[in-house]
């Protein structure tokens, strides 16, 4: 079970070869509602599966991981790619 007191930025390779980028709790979970959950899945993955869990860093708090999101979010896809090697 997660440590709920963890929480992860996390970056999703879609089927088309865009990347997406989020915040959770939980990776396996929210892998899984990415990929199989119309409901609990982002809009834009829904049409873009199957998603792979590519990246991913672990913080203390929620806010420290938006903010990382929203750092990644801002680079571009080379940059990006940088990150992942």
């Amino acid at each position: 079970m997660p440590n709920k007191s963890s929480w992860y930025t996390y970056i999703l390779q879609c089927s088309d070869d865009t990347l997406y980028t989020g915040v959770t709790t939980d990776t396996e979970r929210r892998l899984d509602e990415h990929n199989n959950n119309d409901k609990l899945a982002a809009k834009y993955t829904r049409v873009r599966r199957p998603v792979v869990l590519i990246h991913q860093e672990k913080f203390k708090t929620r806010s420290l991981a938006c903010k990382r999101e929203a750092a990644i979010k801002k680079l571009s896809r080379k940059e990006k790619n940088l990150l992942l090697t």
